[in-house]
């Protein structure tokens, strides 16, 4: 692949809207939190192109994604997502709450069983 089908790996996650800024975007990539194609990578500067495979952490989810298309500007959300492939696993499920929440005289009710409560008033 020729260098004018590559991008640097800083400047395409700020594009692609991954971070909020290029800054944020650089200090992800030079602190060592980004992997292409499996690989961790350290320099700013590494040039991806269509077909590489991140591997990054966004908050607290970690996202993989396929590049699809090299971006010339900084555009709007709806073309930032035509240049990748999300194929971030789904979240597991948070367990819901298991029966209604306790009313007053059930919380002081558990809390007697248990011993945790002030019966010395």
């Amino acid at each position: 692949m020729s260098e004018a089908a590559k991008d640097r790996l800083d400047k395409w996650l700020w594009q692609a809207r991954f971070f909020k800024t290029r800054g944020l975007s650089t200090r992800a990539v030079s602190g060592g939190h980004v992997r292409v194609n499996g690989e961790k990578v350290q320099k700013k500067a590494t040039f991806v192109g269509p077909g590489d495979v991140l591997t990054f952490p966004q908050g607290r989810v970690i996202r993989v994604v396929r590049i699809r298309a090299l971006a010339t500007r900084r555009g709007p959300a709806s073309e930032a997502q035509a240049l990748y492939d999300d194929l971030t696993p789904p979240a597991e499920p948070v367990a819901a709450r298991v029966g209604a929440r306790p009313t007053k005289k059930a919380r002081r009710d558990m809390d007697a069983a248990r011993g945790d409560g002030s019966d010395s008033l």
